[in-house]
């Protein structure tokens, strides 16, 4: 096979019984209860997201996605999407199997052709003849890292950045094995570091060109929760830092620590925005209110308090109060409680998590097919 002679990177010497890339000099350690109204509310929703796209917070935005299609013969992977992601948001996109997530990063990340639409990626229009300077703008870090695991650490690094083509290799190498807290592993053997440092290895490569946007593809996929844990610290680093992360996940519990605004995608996008604000589109707010013993005449005790629209007892001594405003209607049902001589074990806001957002969504769409 013919070697590549102008470009030291791509020189090679045999070691033991696989290759490693060869240097002008051997490389040294580099010094994360929907009713009908909910259901109609969240409609109204989906038509607004779809006539504006979602509202990032403030900042240019990085990834503008405007109506992205994506057919595999009759089947539709991703159907019309459109959404935008702010320079320094952490975007999360959830959805189940099959949803179109890996084929909406693969698009963005100009391995696959969208059938329609249009997108902006890092500056640069989607389109073909952009390929190249896209992806010298963008990092993928897929499920798999796909590590050379008869390699060291420092070794993978230097291969990948002589790929990329980067400026002051060991420098970029040195910094990025900063970020993700490996610079006493840079000689390790990559088949020798278990899954959760070799994705930090992978997150380490995916550092290499600076990217303005990081693709992470189920980052914490297979890993134990410690390992899981270190991955989300590594992706709150990254926004201290600045940097612009789409992450696709299963995991909700991480979507909901470490995300600023979420997309729940199933083929299209069903909605996007905060975690409180999903929560807000499709549950009402509910104070609980326990007490000690059954109240004699709740009627009179909840009947006509402000910021309390309607109220129900469930258990005896349990009460949940639907409200306008939590915040006008605790201390009010407070007083009320204790001016009727209620003994009050507690009182708190009903919060529901991403998890019952999406399920409530995923049923929605269950119901829809059957």
């Amino acid at each position: 096979m013919q070697v590549r002679r102008e470009n030291g990177w791509f020189r090679r010497r045999r070691v033991g019984l696989g290759w490693r890339p060869a240097s002008a000099r051997e490389p040294q350690p580099p010094a994360a209860t929907a009713g009908p109204e909910a259901r109609e509310r969240l409609a109204a929703e989906r038509a607004a997201v779809r006539a504006r796209g979602s509202e990032p917070p403030a900042g240019e935005p990085l990834l503008v996605v405007e109506h992205l299609t994506k057919r595999f013969g009759e089947r539709v992977a991703v159907d019309d999407v459109s959404f935008t992601v702010a320079a320094g948001e952490v975007f999360g996109f959830l959805g189940p199997n099959g949803a179109g997530k890996t084929t909406t990063v693969r698009m963005l990340g100009t391995l696959l052709a969208p059938t329609s639409g249009s997108a902006v990626v890092a500056g640069i229009p989607l389109a073909p003849g952009h390929g190249s300077a896209i992806r010298r703008r963008i990092a993928v870090l897929p499920e798999n890292p796909g590590l050379y695991l008869r390699l060291t650490v420092s070794e993978n690094l230097e291969f990948f950045a002589g790929l990329y083509g980067v400026d002051q290799p060991q420098a970029r190498i040195a910094a990025a094995l900063e970020a993700v807290n490996l610079r006493s592993r840079a000689n390790d053997l990559c088949g020798s570091l278990s899954k959760g440092l070799r994705q930090r290895v992978g997150l380490a490569r995916a550092l290499l060109n600076d990217p303005a946007v990081l693709f992470l593809d189920e980052p914490t996929s297979g890993l134990d929760p410690v390992a899981a844990r270190e991955v989300h610290s590594l992706i709150d680093r990254l926004r201290e830092r600045g940097a612009t992360v789409f992450l696709t996940t299963h995991r909700l519990e991480e979507a909901e620590r470490l995300c600023d605004r979420i997309a729940i995608l199933n083929t299209s996008l069903r909605t996007i925005g905060r975690t409180d604000e999903l929560r807000d589109r499709l549950f009402r707010k509910t104070l609980v209110a326990v007490t000690a013993a059954p109240l004699a005449d709740p009627a009179r005790v909840f009947g006509s308090l402000p910021g309390v629209t309607a109220w129900r007892c469930c258990d005896g001594n349990r009460y949940e109060l639907v409200v306008s405003d939590a915040r006008l209607a605790a201390p009010a049902a407070a007083r009320a409680l204790v001016a009727a001589g209620a003994d009050l074990l507690s009182l708190a806001e009903q919060r529901h998590s991403l998890e019952d957002v999406y399920l409530e969504l995923v049923d929605e769409d269950v119901e829809a097919l059957g």
